[in-house]
């Protein structure tokens, strides 16, 4: 009896020299891996084993024990037994196993009378089992080639080589192969069902071939012959995999110092190929009803994304993998009149085709309804009536933004549906509170249909991220923390949408699992750097980011000193505070500021901070001890004019900046040149 040492991490085991006499091993030629020791037992008792060995692992138990054979150098087979401990750490992930190994050919021989053809039996018992139980969780026909291909997948036929094919259309193609030699036969991976080779002749007849020398099989099969020197073993089986008196492929075995089949090794080989071709047969069945699926699901997205000026559209939609039914996700943009853009994500109930048959036909009637130029409410109530109108108990979720991409003014409602993200100039990521309601459909049944509407400002530069909860939904944990990883993802990711849509889907749909549908749709309004002559720059001041005002002065600083206008640092800070605090605490929405360079008459810098209120500024005369009342004189004091015009649906105040040494007087001309010509307000950018 000897004792081992497993560590998990590194893959090494320690084994005593006790224990490696157990498996008629020397020390010498030990080098300290599990694969050495693997080498005494036969691959059957390995399969077996390591199925005890991992229902342990996974099923949390502390130890597991089981009785296998061992084959010694004088070919005799002798049962062991092992008992081993499993060490885990604070998650329950094993990390390390110790135990003991020993020689129980005594307690078979005292206890028990294992005849020949009992061995034979438990071997035939524990082949068998393990392949039906491995096979058991292949859904695709990429996870049959897997579990085939895999750690364990040959041990599990007793074979050194292995090949799968899969017949379709009159064509044998190999879409698995395992085993040192195999890749000889890369060439032959993929050919018509006939009889010039071994595999598709079984495949064709339905008949097994049984082969011990490669020299005979070259001569019946002259195509093979060329091959045959580098396949590097000694027998083969080719089996037809039969299912439902049809054949779906092939499986070809190859065996080193192997030199005859007996009769059991055929029959065998035969009920493996049968348990391979059931499961061949359903993933087969998987992947046609799958395709079948998402194909329906995607005939219903967008084939194409128009162009709009003034905007970088990227989409993208990820159906779930691992499973036969889809969801009802989607998106969709849409031209709307006066030079917007709607924009759209949604979700219908459910993961099933009636699900997407839905969402197939909400997406239309929203459409629809955006197009004919109503409001973002109104669009939200008729969609939420046509659902309920529809035979069906299906609700929706989705949000809906109008976007003027002249103005850089959005309206945005959603229906029970996941806000979205702002990524701002700066890098920062915000996360404008929507007011919802709720989804479409239970809307119209409980009647309120009221979706109210936030007003928004996208700035140039800036992206609005939307998103279905597939992007954000780990199995376990609560949606906030997937939130937080998408706008840490947003954050960290690059500028561009497309480059951005990729790196979200890497870092965060593939990270959750892919176990739901994703829709992601982000429209970045177009940078407006202006030009070398005449630079420009925007940023956007939530009302409720405290760090707003600290990243707007950090900001104009570092353009003033790009720009060249160091020495009026302080006193656009100045201003800008001021406009910018009277936004944040007289009105009910943020700020727009833009910061730009007006190259004629003479070089000089205007600040703009656009709001949504009406109300325009007023000169007041303060007292002394008063507190507020002093911020247009402040203005006043630093820069060389100002003035308010109006924007849309609020205002933007501005005013001027001049290196010291050039000045505009009131009427607009400059004093350094009497006869220069009266400069008028330039219209303001856009924002």
């Amino acid at each position: 009896m000897g004792s081992f040492d497993w560590d998990l991490d590194a893959g090494t085991l320690e084994v005593d020299d006790a224990g490696l006499a157990v498996f008629d091993l020397r020390p010498e030629e030990y080098d300290g891996l599990p694969a050495t020791v693997s080498t005494r037992v036969p691959p059957e008792e390995g399969v077996r084993l390591a199925a005890v060995i991992d229902e342990a692992m996974q099923t949390g138990r502390s130890s597991y024990g089981a009785y296998f054979q061992v084959r010694r150098r004088n070919g005799h087979r002798q049962w062991t037994h092992v008992r081993g401990r499993i060490l885990r750490d604070e998650r329950g992930t094993a990390y390390r196993v110790i135990g003991i190994v020993r020689n129980a050919s005594t307690e078979f021989t005292e206890f028990t009378v294992i005849s020949p053809l009992e061995a034979g039996r438990r071997r035939i018992t524990g082949m068998v089992q393990g392949t039906t139980e491995a096979l058991s969780k292949a859904v695709t026909v990429d996870d049959v080639a897997a579990v085939l291909t895999g750690t364990g997948g040959m041990e599990r036929f007793g074979a050194d080589g292995l090949i799968l094919g899969l017949a379709e259309g009159g064509v044998l193609k190999a879409i698995a192969a395992a085993g040192e030699s195999m890749e000889a036969l890369e060439e032959l991976s993929l050919h018509r069902l006939d009889d010039s080779l071994p595999l598709a002749e079984a495949v064709l007849t339905g008949r097994p071939r049984f082969v011990t020398s490669l020299a005979e099989l070259g001569d019946t099969f002259p195509r093979l012959a060329p091959y045959i020197q580098g396949l590097e073993v000694d027998a083969a089986a080719f089996l037809p995999l039969i299912a439902q008196a049809r054949p779906v492929g092939g499986l070809a075995l190859f065996f080193r110092g192997r030199s005859d089949f007996s009769a059991e090794d055929r029959n065998l080989c035969l009920g493996l190929a049968g348990i391979v071709a059931q499961s061949l047969q359903r993933a087969i069945l998987f992947d046609q009803e799958r395709e079948f699926a998402t194909g329906l699901q995607a005939s219903m997205l967008p084939r194409h994304v128009p162009a709009f000026t003034g905007a970088e559209i990227a989409v993208r939609y990820h159906a779930a993998w691992g499973g036969r039914e889809v969801g009802g996700d989607w998106y969709d943009v849409i031209a709307l009149p006066r030079g917007r853009v709607g924009v759209v994500v949604g979700d219908v109930q459910g993961h099933d085709t009636h699900a997407a048959a839905i969402m197939g036909q909400l997406r239309i009637a929203l459409r629809a309804y955006a197009g004919e130029g109503h409001a973002p409410a109104t669009v939200l109530a008729r969609a939420s009536r046509f659902l309920a109108e529809l035979d069906t108990e299906r609700f929706a979720t989705c949000t809906y933004a109008q976007v003027d991409l002249e103005s850089g003014g959005v309206r945005a409602v959603r229906a029970g549906h996941l806000g979205p993200f702002i990524r701002h100039t700066d890098g920062r990521v915000g996360r404008p509170n929507l007011r919802g309601g709720l989804p479409l459909g239970l809307a119209t049944e409980f009647d309120d249909e009221e979706f109210p509407e936030t007003r928004l400002d996208l700035v140039p530069g800036e992206m609005l991220v939307l998103c279905t909860d597939g992007l954000v939904e780990e199995p376990g944990l609560d949606i906030a923390a997937g939130m937080d990883a998408l706008e840490a993802a947003v954050r960290a990711g690059p500028e561009a949408p497309d480059a951005l849509a990729d790196h979200l889907s890497a870092s965060l749909w593939e990270r959750w699992g892919t176990g739901d549908d994703v829709a992601l749709l982000l429209l970045r309004r177009a940078p407006d750097p202006g030009t070398p002559q005449a630079p420009r720059i925007h940023q956007y001041i939530h009302q409720a980011d405290p760090e707003g005002l600290a990243e707007s002065r950090v900001a104009l600083r570092r353009a003033l000193e790009d720009w060249g206008f160091a020495e009026l640092v302080d006193d656009v800070e100045l201003a800008a505070g001021e406009l910018l605090g009277n936004v944040l605490l007289h009105t009910e929405g943020g700020a727009v500021l833009t910061l730009e360079v007006l190259p004629q008459p003479v070089r000089r810098v205007r600040l703009w901070v656009k709001d949504r209120s009406s109300v325009r500024p007023r000169r007041r005369t303060p007292g002394e001890a008063a507190t507020s009342g002093r911020g247009l004189m402040l203005i006043e004091a630093v820069s060389s004019r100002w003035g308010v015009e109006p924007r849309g649906d609020g205002k933007a105040v501005w005013c001027e900046f001049v290196p010291e040494g050039s000045r505009i007087d009131e009427g607009g001309r400059l004093d350094l040149f009497a006869d220069s010509p009266v400069v008028p307000p330039e219209e303001p950018p856009e924002d």
